[in-house]
């Protein structure tokens, strides 16, 4: 750790000398890239000189220990210093870690019935409102993009959009299988079923980032119709966007207009295919997925909601709190941060910092 943290102080040095040349100042182009880099590395740089100091003043203080006149007030300093220092570590380490580019985006949740039939229509409804209280908690924007109802107040799938401050870097431990067992009100004999709901969270993705030519997508459009083909619109304002070399397909009716449905489909359909692309690359550069966390396959059941037993459970951190009602109206924080906390000691010991 102290060997980058040098090599970083040194690069914020040099940043500073090519900041202050005349021939970098009359260059607005390398005047803003050397000060956005230097910004970016100022705060660990404060850090590595507190870190330093601190160790520096912890080592004088432990040198009195010798000195019997001294040694009861460099106990009670030492006892002061040492964990300032283990705490300075931590932000340190932390701060090393190279950051997921995607954390800072806004979000698309894709949430989809599994098996259950029309429970789990209703458990993919209450998912998604877990998911709107949850933005509308952090003061974030949540809007349906494209849903299709199953008729009984569930939906067979759904579509979100949530904007708002590092919304990916919060929802993305999201994505897998949601099960939840309950008494449907159907069931006359009081039998619990259990049901599923898929939930994929993608970060939404720029054009410049993922550059799809025209001659791959197939554009279909239709008329778009409220349910039991109540509301039919007379213009085909419905968009379907099929990715003839993936064949990913994505539908969307629920603006007014087609060029809105196709400005919404085609940045649903980027999203897919990037996250398509970055899970490649992460099984191709991971062997085996970290334990802490889950392998993240979306065919992997990460949480259970049981309402006889008022708990939730998620299977990838064995963590579970008895207050479903609470989690179903968008406190899921407690799972979120002891899910992040995992893989972050995780990503530590893998980069060995």
């Amino acid at each position: 750790m102290i060997k980058k943290l040098s090599g970083i102080e040194a690069r914020f040095e040099e940043l500073n000398q090519l900041l202050a040349h005349p021939e970098v100042a009359s260059d607005y182009t390398r005047v803003s890239e050397y000060a956005q880099e230097r910004a970016r590395i100022e705060p660990i740089v404060s850090l590595a000189r507190q870190h330093r100091e601190s160790t520096g003043t912890l080592a004088e203080t432990e040198a009195l220990l010798a000195d019997p006149e001294m040694r009861s007030m460099a106990e009670v300093e030492i006892a002061a210093l040492r964990p300032a220092i283990e705490k300075l570590e931590q932000r340190i380490r932390r701060m090393l870690l190279p950051a997921d580019p995607r954390d800072d985006r806004n979000v698309i949740v894709e949430i989809r019935a599994g098996a259950g039939g029309d429970e789990a229509g209703l458990f993919a409804a209450d998912l998604y409102r877990m998911y709107a209280r949850y933005a509308e908690n952090r003061r974030w924007r949540a809007e349906i993009i494209s849903s299709n109802a199953s008729g009984i107040g569930g939906y067979k799938e759904l579509i979100m959009e949530i904007k708002g401050k590092r919304a990916y870097s919060h929802l993305k431990y999201e994505s897998g299988v949601h099960r939840v067992q309950r008494v449907p009100e159907t069931e006359t004999q009081g039998r619990i079923h259990t049901s599923t709901a898929t939930v994929a969270v993608m970060a939404e993705v720029d054009e410049v980032e993922i550059n799809i030519p025209e001659s791959e997508v197939k554009l279909e459009v239709y008329r778009a119709g409220g349910a039991g083909g109540q509301h039919m619109q007379k213009n085909s304002t419905a968009v379907r966007l099929i990715h003839q070399p993936t064949g990913v397909v994505v539908q969307c009716q629920d603006e007014r207009s087609q060029l809105q449905n196709r400005l919404r489909a085609m940045a649903i359909l980027r999203a897919r295919l990037y996250e398509m692309e970055a899970e490649k690359r992460r099984s191709e550069e991971e062997a085996t997925r970290r334990a802490q966390v889950g392998t993240g396959d979306r065919s992997e059941k990460i949480r259970t909601y049981n309402f006889p037993q008022n708990r939730v459970t998620d299977h990838r951190v064995g963590m579970t709190v008895h207050n479903l009602e609470g989690v179903l109206n968008g406190e899921i924080d407690a799972f979120i941060d002891e899910l992040a906390t995992r893989e972050e000691a995780a990503r530590l010991a893998e980069a060995g910092i």
